[in-house]
């Protein structure tokens, strides 16, 4: 087997949730690209069959299903459709997730119990019903792997993310941990993404000066693309990373820090309630 052999899914069958845009529907594309069919899920299904389309170009299958993922059992049920549509499961990407920034005052508990639920039990829910038919499509040499999408918040500190933080920083440990758990069987590994030109920083690329702030803030001096993450996910999920397990990789153009300041004042006296 070459080295670029080793970055192959020939015949794997993937999930991925979240792929109706951005960093989700890259990656069901390059996976499709390195050889899996793919099922794919998001709330929009015009955006899935576009995503289909992209992915039936490559040469491999694609199921939609449109769901709303933040209910557990609806993207739990993902596991078994994808073994029923192609007889097989061996790659999950777990990127559901995102939380709006807020002051700490106003994140009360259930915008934080929210939080963990979307980016956190939704990745546990899909991969705890795919792991049995991951193991029942054993024995014919395909990886069977989970990558979960967190991000650089999980690892630093900024104003204002404290929900989405604390949760990106739950699932990078759920991580490490369900790694122990499924090892040798089943690799799970992460992501900590970095500021990506997604449909979330649209806002970014209309304010040139934000943009250029970003930029200027990031080593590598640009946003990041989300065929980076993707081709991250081929890496984990491929016989390229077949010796990774319960590590998550720095996908962020170098950065240590956040790189985009929210302005959000010190408190004072008369901000906090009586």
């Amino acid at each position: 087997m070459s080295i670029l052999d080793r970055f192959t899914l020939t015949d794997h069958v993937a999930v991925v949730t979240g792929a109706g845009r951005g960093i989700g529907a890259a990656t069901a594309v390059a996976l499709a690209e390195a050889g899996a069919d793919v099922l794919i899920s998001s709330r929009t299904e015009a955006q899935l069959l576009e995503v289909k389309e992209r992915v039936e170009a490559t040469g491999r299958r694609a199921v939609v299903v449109p769901a709303n993922l933040a209910h557990t059992d609806e993207v739990a049920a993902l596991a078994q459709a994808a073994y029923d549509a192609f007889g097989r499961l061996d790659v999950v990407v777990n990127n559901v997730g995102g939380t709006i920034p807020n002051a700490f005052l106003d994140t009360d508990v259930a915008y934080l119990e929210e939080s963990f639920h979307f980016n956190v039990a939704t990745a546990h829910a899909l991969s705890r019903a795919a792991v049995p038919l991951m193991l029942a499509s054993a024995g014919e040499g395909r990886q069977k792997s989970i990558t979960s999408i967190s991000s650089m918040m999980g690892r630093t500190a900024a104003r204002g993310y404290l929900a989405y933080g604390v949760a990106k920083a739950a699932l990078a440990h759920w991580t490490r941990l369900a790694a122990t758990d499924l090892a040798p069987s089943v690799r799970v590994n992460g992501v900590y993404v970095g500021s990506v030109m997604t449909s979330a920083l649209e806002f970014v690329a209309g304010v040139p000066a934000m943009k250029q702030q970003m930029e200027e803030a990031t080593p590598l001096g640009r946003i990041g693309e989300a065929e980076d993450i993707a081709a991250a996910v081929v890496y984990l999920s491929s016989r390229a990373g077949q010796f990774v397990t319960g590590k998550l990789l720095e996908v962020d153009g170098g950065i240590q820090q956040p790189n985009l300041d929210l302005g959000l004042p010190d408190l004072q006296p008369e901000t906090a309630p009586l």
